[in-house]
């Protein structure tokens, strides 16, 4: 029972705390005479205070006039146990005693007062349903004539219960001209200016007014209100100048009645059908009769409402119409509420305004899971007939309900450090009583302590809202072998004012990683580094780095050196150049390293070492390709060119290269000249016409102009040759490597001869294997016998 008790006046504080109810911000304090006041219709269990005292007091006792509706816990928490209602009682006299373990008074009994203070609950309600009076034609304006009173059960003291009077109708309403006014504190109905010298009881001998009182002072649209009806009869001004009276003899016109609404024109023709006289206007007036019912503006007319809506807040109006003539009685309307359905949690939550078919929230506010919707059956009637008609009011969902776990905490968990990532370790699950699949009641966890790696995160299930605490980075146990993780729930919606997360939406667990032999692990997946192609044997060119989670040395080695390039220190895995290094061959040298653990499992890992080779100027200029076709027609009948590329096997500025051309040798340069075309290309030309019919050599240097710069001589065959049809052609006799005619005919006769030989060979041998092949039948027809 102790335990019980315990957890609930912690219950009682959580929700003290979450909604932010208190006394002045003082919630406990020691135990002495005091006066707290709590607003009236408060939900039952709220707390007013907390008592504290000390040893030997372990308990409190409460008496005087609880009413049945106060408690206090043993510690010292006083609290409601059903709602309080200021007009019912306004004042509580309540001792509080302070008792040792023996039930014995060791403090107090002190006085605590509690004052109920007043909340607009009440709707304003005029005296009579109906009101009578009369007024004198030409009375003084402002000068009360009658009174209406309506009275108010909240406290006068504040605007709950200032009460604000007005005309809400005047029927009939000529030239849509006020002729009555009441005074909107005292209810006093008088003439206006214009009512004071319009009136005329032979004209409109009575009046009707809608007057309507409202609470709040009629200064907010959330006041409640109610309305009456006044008739006034209009009663002729004894004191007045008789008119004078004028009789003609032997009279016997009628009264005269002027009337309105439809005009005609009478017209009189003489029997060609000409005019006899101007047109005659004629005004009939047709008197409106009550044959029209209220008909309802739809089917159902519907109106929204949010949960929590404060009471007099307005939901909409029901505007329903009459056929008959406007600002008279026949087209008047009240309202009246009928029927409601569901009546949860109780009948008349909803009240509409008589005249003016404003709905109002009555009672209290409500609550979507008591009911999704509310049908309403409003009566409309005039004064002969009445009119059912539908309104569906609907609740509409605000996030006034915090995410709460089912459990606070769930343990130990404990899982091996190499769990996969993407792995679902754990599932949580927290509920939220607002509307289903909202924003108001999806749940989103979000871890709040004990995880600032973000090796953890939480998916929601968006049908179930369970939550899929997930690995999201590797764990490790070296680094957080236990942590406490602390998850919170809350929803992408905010909370209404007044509404905060608390202890509920909060849950723990404590992680548990255990130990794993893993593989080392590099501080880089690649490594990269530069030199120089020329950088001598045995030159540092970089360095790799790995760590074993365990702590074990780690020995390096290399994979994938192909040409034999690098080495690697086995222990501090720098790397050095072991060979001459060609960025030609291989502009970046790309090999693995090895990391493996000593002792253990000899686990292993791997990453990538990229060299990248900046160049050297270590190539000479050459040819871009073989030039074995130059030639030039024999004999020249002006100077001849040939245009001639090079190229470099190093690298190359974005510019390319930018060679620089000369003759190899100075004793050709009466006979040729080079010039430069561009970075790349040059052209060879003759200075004179002068040249036998044969091959040139010509030596031509290039150089590239690097640092340092290089220069290769390279050699260029031109032929002199006659050419026919722009092709070059010599006698076969002439040409280098082709034999003399002499020559050529004995080689052909030789090759005839071979050929002749052959053949000779091969046919004697077909003719000895045919005689062999006839001997060999003719033996066979011998020996074998005659057959029929």
């Amino acid at each position: 029972m102790m335990l019980q008790a315990h957890l609930f006046s912690l219950c009682l504080l959580i929700l003290y705390l979450t909604t932010g109810y208190g006394q002045e911000g003082k919630f406990s304090g020691p135990l002495k005479p005091m006066k707290l006041s709590i607003f009236e219709g408060q939900e039952p269990s709220q707390i007013i205070f907390q008592f504290k005292v000390n040893s030997p007091a372990v308990s409190f006792e409460l008496t005087g006039e609880t009413d049945n509706t106060f408690k206090i816990e043993p510690d010292g928490l006083l609290y409601l146990i059903k709602p309080l209602d200021r007009e019912t009682r306004s004042i509580y006299n309540l001792q509080v005693a302070a008792l040792d373990a023996h039930g014995a008074i060791v403090e107090g009994p002190v006085p605590v007062t509690i004052e109920v203070k007043d909340i607009n609950d009440n709707r304003p309600t005029f005296l009579q349903p109906k009101y009578e009076g009369s007024v004198r034609q030409n009375s003084r304006p402002g000068k009360p004539f009658m009174y209406v009173n309506a009275t108010d059960l909240d406290d006068p003291a504040t605007l709950n219960g200032q009460l604000f009077y007005e005309i809400v109708i005047q029927l009939p309403k000529i030239n849509d001209v006020m002729y009555f006014q009441i005074n909107n504190k005292t209810g006093a109905i008088s003439l206006t200016r214009q009512g004071s010298q319009e009136l005329d009881p032979t004209k409109n001998p009575s009046y009707s007014l809608v007057v309507s009182v409202k609470d709040m002072g009629g200064q907010t649209e959330n006041s409640f209100s109610d309305s009456t009806s006044v008739d006034i009869t209009v009663m002729e001004n004894i004191w007045k100048a008789p008119q004078p009276v004028e009789i003609v003899e032997n009279s016997t016109d009628p009264h005269p009645i002027r009337i309105t609404q439809y005009v005609f024109y009478a017209l009189a023709k003489d029997e060609h059908g000409k005019p006899l006289s101007y047109p005659l206007e004629i005004r009939v007036k047709v008197k409106d009769i009550n044959d029209n019912p209220p008909t309802c503006p739809s089917k159902v007319t519907v109106f929204e409402v949010q949960e929590n809506e404060i009471l007099g807040s307005n939901i909409g109006t029901l505007s329903a119409r009459d056929m008959d003539e406007e600002n008279t009685v026949n087209s008047i309307l009240e309202y009246r509420i009928v029927a409601q359905t569901p009546q949860i949690p109780m009948d008349g939550l909803f009240l509409v305004q008589t005249y003016s078919g404003v709905f109002q929230l009555a009672k209290r506010s409500l609550k979507k899971q008591d009911t999704p919707h509310y049908n309403l059956t409003v009566q409309v009637s005039d004064k002969d007939f009445k009119t059912l008609c539908a309104v569906q009011i609907n609740v509409i969902d605000i996030n006034d309900q915090i995410p709460i776990f089912r459990k606070s905490d769930y343990g130990n968990l404990t899982i091996p450090e190499n769990t996969k990532i993407g792995s679902i370790i754990l599932t949580i699950q927290a509920t939220d009583a607002d509307e289903p699949f909202t924003g108001s009641s999806k749940i989103l966890y979000r871890i709040t302590q004990g995880d600032s790696e973000g090796r953890l995160g939480v998916d929601t299930d968006p049908h179930t809202n369970a939550g899929y605490v997930t690995v999201k980075k590797p764990l490790d146990f070296e680094t957080a072998a236990v942590s406490n993780i602390i998850f919170k729930a809350e929803n992408p919606e905010p909370l209404v004012p007044g509404v905060a997360y608390n202890a509920s939406s909060f849950a723990k667990f404590t992680l548990i990683v255990t130990n794993v032999n893993e593989a080392p692990v590099f501080s880089q997946y690649v490594f990269q580094a530069r030199v120089s192609e020329d950088v001598a044997t045995g030159t540092k060119v970089g360095n790799v780095t790995a760590k074993d989670p365990e702590g074990l040395d780690i020995r390096y080695s290399l994979r994938g050196d192909t040409r034999g390039w690098l080495k690697i220190d086995p222990v501090t895995g720098e790397i050095f150049s072991a060979a001459p290094l060609d960025r030609e061959a291989e502009s970046v040298y790309r090999v693995k390293v090895v990391a493996t653990e000593v002792g253990g499992s000899s686990l292993s890992a791997v990453s990538d070492f990229h060299l990248t080779l900046m160049d050297v100027n270590d190539n000479p200029p050459r040819l871009a390709k073989e030039y074995t076709g130059l030639f030039l027609c024999h004999p020249l009948s002006a100077s001849g060119s040939l245009i001639f590329q090079a190229t470099d096997d190093d690298w190359q500025s974005f510019r390319g290269p930018q060679f620089t051309f000369s003759l190899g040798s100075e004793s050709l340069q009466k006979d040729w000249e080079v010039l430069k075309i561009n970075g790349t290309h040059a052209r060879l030309s003759t200075k004179h016409t002068n040249f036998e019919e044969g091959v040139y050599d010509i030596p031509i240097r290039i150089n590239d102009g690097g640092r340092p710069p290089l220069e290769g001589t390279v050699s260029l065959p031109v032929t002199f040759c006659t050419c026919v049809e722009g092709r070059c052609f010599r006698p076969a006799a002439r040409l280098p490597g082709i034999p003399a005619m002499g020559t050529a005919v004995g080689i052909l006769l030789t090759t005839l001869l071979v050929i002749g030989i052959i053949l000779a060979v091969v046919f004697i041998r077909m003719k000895t294997n045919k005689g062999k092949d006839n001997v060999q039948s003719a033996r066979a027809s011998e020996v074998q016998p005659l057959r029929s």
